[in-house]
């Protein structure tokens, strides 16, 4: 019966060692998607300002690698197939912002974070394409 008390009584000082350590992973772990994702857009948005010679405008948005813009100004080389599956989201659920022109170049691609806002620090911080 002791010896059991002491095997739990070791489970239980592992688990308060390790737990504190593993939940703060998801988050860190959305920030790295966010970054990924970032740069597949980017790269996205240079393959179409290669086929059709500038960016997406701000109100055609992201939407314009996924289906073919209506609006001005209407691309002259969409590829029929598309340049991203799908209207990206940041991992927290929220559109990535995306303005062109940028502001310090052709475009800006923003997730605000984990709280949604411009600013912070930490998780709350923002994250942008810096591979430009």
């Amino acid at each position: 019966m002791v010896e059991m008390i002491v095997v739990l009584a070791i489970i239980a000082l592992v688990a308060v060692m390790i737990v504190p350590n593993v939940i703060g992973r998801p988050d860190q772990a959305r920030v790295t998607v966010a970054k990924t994702d970032l740069k597949t857009i980017a790269a996205a948005l240079r393959m179409y300002r290669l086929d059709n010679g500038d960016y997406p405008s701000t109100d055609q948005g992201l939407q314009a690698l996924v289906e073919r813009p209506t609006t001005q100004p209407e691309p002259a080389n969409w590829n029929s197939e598309g340049y991203l599956p799908e209207a990206p989201k940041d991992p927290w659920g929220r559109d990535y912002v995306y303005r062109s022109p940028g502001r310090s170049s052709g475009f800006d691609l923003i997730s605000y974070g984990k709280d949604g806002e411009a600013g912070g620090e930490g998780l709350d911080a923002d994250l942008t394409d810096r591979s430009r």
